[in-house]
């Protein structure tokens, strides 16, 4: 019975997470309300609050979700038989930050207030899933490259500062192209996994 309730518990949670996630591709995290993930849900406004007391604790979870995906990528690189090069291991890497998009954008517009928000409890939750994307990210360069654990946390604290700034690069608003353009500043149209895979062959 109680298996039961956590799956639906889960199922719906898993639910208002989606709504916010698909109004978080057009919208702002500032205009997005409950009201508003509401009417892309089966709950109403109220109902909602039975799985998140705030909008913040939402996006926590639907950021929890991401680096949790983003762990089963890492995984399958370290998984992987044949033992790769820098420059293999750069595009695994860029390959599964490419697929991220969501968990770059929350982490480099909203992270800093949505963690203020939200109970203990959940960022607890949501800290010890990224700790474990820490250890996979080490993991995958011990297992590929040898590199010790001193070396990794390196290269570790320049890539993850840098990862929090891949995504204002590679998505920059109309305003912020059209204000580059009038100052004459250049800007070029970068893709996720060309910024990390360029910045990981320079790091590595």
């Amino acid at each position: 019975m109680a298996v039961e309730l956590k799956e639906t518990i889960d199922k719906r949670r898993e639910e208002i997470m989606d709504a916010c996630e698909r109004l978080y591709e057009s919208m702002g995290f500032h205009a997005i309300t409950i009201k508003n993930i509401s009417t892309e849900t089966s709950f109403s406004r109220p109902s909602i609050y039975n799985y998140f007391q705030t909008k913040e604790e939402i996006f926590l979870g639907l950021l929890t979700r991401e680096y949790m995906k983003w762990n089963d990528a890492l995984r399958s690189v370290i998984g992987r038989k044949a033992i790769m090069d820098k420059d293999a291991l750069a595009r695994a890497l860029a390959k599964s930050m490419e697929e991220r998009k969501t968990l770059l954008k929350v982490s480099a517009m909203n992270l800093y207030e949505i963690e203020e928000n939200s109970r203990d409890e959940l960022l607890v939750e949501y800290k010890r899933t990224f700790k474990e994307s820490i250890e996979l990210f080490d993991e995958c360069l011990k297992k590929h490259l040898g590199v010790s654990a001193e070396k990794s946390e390196q290269i570790r604290y320049v890539f993850f500062p840098y990862m929090y700034g891949i995504y204002p690069y590679a998505y920059p608003t109309a305003k912020q192209i059209s204000a580059m353009d009038e100052v004459k500043l250049s800007h070029r149209d970068v893709t996720i996994y060309e910024m990390t895979y360029q910045f990981l062959k320079l790091i590595l």
